[in-house]
């Protein structure tokens, strides 16, 4: 099997059997496989998507966060590639076999992540440099509207890069990842600690870790239905939202683990530039 796609559902049914809809169009030129991992307290996808059950992996699972849900299917998977996908993912033709043959053609990428945009067409800022703890204060309060701020964040959201040539990168958003089983079997699972949020900047860090490359591919666009749910509120107001404090607590988590790393690049050099 050349690639493994694997798709966590959270109570959103009707986009996957969407996303599964899109994906038929795909047809690369090698095999591929599906896997649904469904950890919604309602079930309702296994209906919506039963004609597709006996052509794909479907499993329910309780709900114990996005770490545990994926890594549910990285144990199903059997590709030599794995993409992981949100549901709120659309592909465009041909995307399937443009990232795995990059893959082919590049041995020391460990994970590849495409360019991803919005409906509009605007992309959206996916691949970013390591942060600090100064994340919070930036992107969820006024902080974030000072000089200070926006030289910080200009620097976090790599504003100074054109994102249109392929480059390695510090990490990557989780929404849509390509991933080389020999590096997954090395670097190992998302971390479940994690419930959401920071498992995929802490998985990028443990793919660099290894010696394994992380690289943005812009070259192939995805369009991604994207809403922060855990930043439609500023500063305070935020942690008053579930997902707030679930990102809050993650983050705390984030820096816990890594409180005695500097601050590096993907290619090892201080990331000060």
């Amino acid at each position: 099997m050349k690639l493994s796609v694997i798709i966590l559902n959270h109570n959103t049914p009707r986009l996957v059997k969407y996303l599964l809809d899109n994906i038929e169009v795909q047809k690369p030129t090698f095999d591929y496989e599906l896997i649904i991992i469904d950890n919604g307290p309602r079930h309702g996808l296994r209906d919506l998507i039963k004609e597709k059950i006996p052509y794909l992996k479907y499993k329910a699972v309780p709900n114990k966060g996005y770490s545990a849900g994926n890594n549910q299917g990285l144990k199903e998977a059997t590709g030599e590639y794995v993409l992981i996908v949100n549901p709120d993912i659309y592909f465009l033709p041909d995307t399937f076999q443009r990232l795995v043959e990059y893959m082919d053609a590049q041995p020391a990428i460990g994970m590849l992540g495409p360019k991803l945009i919005y409906p509009s067409g605007e992309y959206q800022y996916s691949c970013l440099r390591y942060p600090d703890w100064r994340l919070p204060f930036y992107r969820r309060s006024f902080l974030g509207r000072t000089k200070a701020g926006e030289r910080w964040l200009r620097h976090y959201l790599m504003q100074d890069y054109d994102h249109m040539t392929p480059r390695s990168v510090n990490w990557l958003f989780g929404a849509c990842l390509l991933v080389r089983r020999q590096a997954l079997e090395e670097v190992g699972l998302l971390d479940e600690n994690f419930f959401m949020y920071f498992e995929d900047l802490d998985w990028c860090r443990r793919f660099w870790q290894k010696g394994w490359e992380v690289h943005y591919y812009p070259k192939v666009e995805v369009i991604h239905f994207h809403h922060r749910d855990s930043a439609d509120r500023q500063g305070l107001k935020g942690l008053l939202t579930k997902l707030g404090r679930v990102h809050l607590v993650s983050w705390f988590k984030y820096m816990l683990k890594y409180k005695n790393y500097e601050r590096f690049d993907g290619r090892g050099s201080r990331n000060d530039d």
